[in-house]
């Protein structure tokens, strides 16, 4: 019993020898290399602060309006026979539209053209017998005037004529007819058959509140701006494009709206392909001054935290840190920045998430990154 007591013990001990050395370390494999180092900061893309001129502009609801409107009324009173164009169609000045019943008007105009003819028969006999002394003047006169009367009896019986053939007044663009065959217009008034407008050009009309103007002029006086040149217009499209033809300004009316407290203001533009149409809403994107050494950067470096909008910089030391900042208006993609930047700063625009506040980054100039890819693209494209 003593002897296998004895190899049992023996048993354990080597067990928990082979235990401990395998616990232990085995030539340093599961140490770090006393060579390696850190991994190299994260590369950022950011930009150099830089000031310069600045256009500033104020987007301002407009209403579009048609360049010319016609209405095409029946000047004389009939049973509209025939329409002679196309609802929603472009239409010629003196293109024939409507075609209203004239034959009791031509035969008005034949007796009026006989009464004519027969009046000036009767002056010339009397013009002759006055020179024979058969009539005195009194006659004569009495005879003129008839004859005048006729005059204007056939002038009134061929324009009437004439109206029965109703015709547009400007060239543009018809609406739907208000009448149809066999309506009976011209009775009383002068019935109201369509609308033509031009919209080529075609005006937008905007207004403006009369206190931004108080303050914009208070920051002319002060310097701090310059009056922009106001004569070219932009025009924002409900769904945010800008329209490709600019505009421009026609009038700013100076006087205050006392029930809105806004100035009237009125632009024109071209309208060839006839894509504006009257009654539609836009901006009218209005360059109002310029500001000079204004400070601008892409509106993605821009983040919003607890404290208010701030940036990410790399300082001296190559580490990013937090910046409070102020912005302005927008010009384009780009917020204007007031107050927290100078010249020189390294705004990181792209790579934001990777540059956390006191770690070190890599700064590379916007744009660099994207040469360096398209550089890259082909080689890899002609390994393949």
């Amino acid at each position: 019993m003593k002897s296998t007591t004895h190899i049992l013990t023996a048993t354990t001990l080597f067990a928990a020898l082979l235990v401990l050395t395998a616990c232990g370390p085995k030539g340093g494999g599961q140490q770090a290399p006393a060579g390696a180092s850190a991994p190299p900061p994260p590369e950022v893309d950011v930009i150099s602060v830089t000031s310069g001129s600045v256009v500033l502009t104020q987007d301002l609801p407009g209403r579009m309006e048609a360049f010319r409107t016609a209405q095409v009324r029946a000047r004389v009173e009939g049973i509209v026979e025939k329409r002679l164009f196309a609802e929603g169609s472009d239409v010629k000045a003196g293109q024939s539209l409507y075609q209203i019943y004239s034959a009791n008007y031509r035969a008005n105009l034949e007796a009026a053209k006989a009464d004519l003819e027969a009046a000036r028969q009767n002056l010339e006999s009397a013009k002759k017998l006055l020179e024979a002394k058969f009539i005195s003047p009194l006659s004569l006169e009495q005879t003129t005037a008839k004859y005048k009367q006729a005059e204007a009896a056939y002038s009134k019986a061929r324009e009437d004529m004439g109206n029965t053939n109703v015709p547009a007044s400007i060239s543009g663009r018809i609406g739907r007819s208000l009448v149809t065959e066999g309506a009976l217009v011209g009775r009383g008034d002068a019935t109201l058959l369509a609308t033509i407008e031009q919209v080529d050009p075609i005006y937008v009309n905007f207004t403006r509140p009369g206190a931004d103007l108080q303050q914009l002029q208070k920051a002319f006086n002060a310097g701090k701006l310059r009056q922009a040149d106001a004569a070219q217009v932009e025009l924002v499209l409900e769904d945010g494009s800008i329209y490709p033809h600019p505009g421009k300004l026609l009038f700013s009316n100076l006087a205050v709206d006392p029930g809105t407290g806004s100035i009237s203001l009125r632009a024109e533009f071209a309208n060839r392909d006839h894509e504006l149409l009257p009654g539609m809403f836009a901006r009218v994107r209005f360059p109002e001054s310029v500001a000079d050494d204004s400070i601008r950067i892409p509106q993605r470096a821009v983040q919003i935290g607890a404290q208010g909008q701030f940036v990410l910089v790399v300082d001296k030391e190559s580490k990013s840190a937090v910046r409070p900042v102020k912005t302005g208006q927008m010009v384009g993609g780009d917020f204007i920045i007031t107050e927290g930047l100078q010249v020189g700063d390294q705004v990181i625009v792209n790579g934001v998430q990777k540059a956390r506040p006191g770690t070190p980054v890599k700064p590379v100039p916007l744009g660099q990154t994207d040469n360096a890819a398209a550089a890259s693209a082909p080689a890899a494209t002609a390994q393949k």
